[in-house]
């Protein structure tokens, strides 16, 4: 995408009142950026080029998006509204940030792989370059379809975030999820700690790039390590007990993505800007340890 803007750097959140948009906006206010949020839907054309020519920004953050409530299960009983918002109106909205000349970052998953021969468990981690390989969930097959088409925008970023996690016990955190269930599976996966990745974000908008990164930190931690730390740190008095994945997939109504994500590619971008993200188990330690100085139990 072409940098010659000249307009001082103004930031509009899509999907506005959502959890990762909420962090985004706090991040950039305490940096002192000039940033709006909104939440039209992404699917209207007309309201959303009428937004981007009221707010005129120069930088759009996507947060917006259809997950399924409680869990991505929903969507496979909704599909066209999951088709309507993951695919067409993150289409739409990457098309007219495009033909506005605005630089469009779309925060998407890395839940569209899952271990196979090639990747096994322990292996290699996948790709950008990788075709996806999962279509167990129906909201990560339409994910994975949407990739492939605005990989070709030459305004828009693509940011694969796995299984977030924020410094607090937030519904939509990973950590809350999986200390709630009665039972969980124990496979090393990429995760995304939040406050790690969520700054260097925004670098890569300021910075214009472009392309698809899978965004996590670097490495790969099993929900039995993760569990393992938070009662550590966290709540000494926690317990976990664990199932198959055969004895998880009786009990949900859509598969799960379980992978590695291979991270040379933004490790190598986020060094330009003398930006290191910390390997996911020593993530997070320190994550943990910023819960619990923050009296979190």
């Amino acid at each position: 995408m072409a940098t010659q803007d000249t307009r001082p750097t103004r930031f509009l959140i899509w999907g506005g009142r959502g959890w990762i948009a909420g962090h985004l906006e706090k991040i950039l206010k305490s940096q002192g950026k000039e940033v709006f949020t909104t939440t039209v839907r992404m699917e209207d054309r007309g309201a959303v080029q009428a937004e981007l020519d009221k707010i005129k920004p120069t930088h759009v953050l996507n947060c917006a998006g259809c997950t399924g409530r409680p869990n991505v299960d929903w969507c496979e009983d909704h599909k066209e509204e999951t088709v309507r918002s993951n695919v067409i109106g993150t289409l739409n909205l990457s098309d007219c940030c495009f033909l506005a000349g605005i630089h469009c970052t779309v925060f998407a998953t890395g839940c569209i792989y899952h271990y196979d021969d090639a990747h096994p468990v322990g292996g290699p981690g996948y790709k950008e370059t990788d075709p996806a390989n999962f279509t167990g969930s129906f909201y990560s097959e339409t994910k994975g379809h949407v990739e492939e088409i605005i990989k070709y925008y030459t305004n828009c970023l693509i940011l694969r975030l796995r299984m977030p996690v924020s410094d607090d016990l937030h519904p939509r955190n990973f950590v809350t999820k999986i200390s709630k269930y009665e039972r969980v599976v124990d496979i090393p996966n990429s995760n995304t700690i939040l406050a790690d990745l969520l700054p260097a974000s925004i670098l890569m908008a300021e910075h214009n790039d472009t392309g698809v990164y899978n965004f996590t930190n670097p490495g790969a931690i099993s929900h039995n390590e993760v569990l393992t730390l938070f009662k550590e740190i966290v709540r000494p008095d926690f317990t976990w007990r664990n199932f198959t994945v055969e004895e998880q997939a009786k009990v949900l109504k859509a598969g799960r993505s379980n992978c590695l994500l291979d991270t040379t590619k933004l490790e190598k971008k986020l060094s330009e800007y003398n930006y290191s993200v910390p390997e996911v188990h020593e993530a997070y330690k320190r994550c943990f340890e910023r819960m619990k100085a923050a009296g979190v139990k």
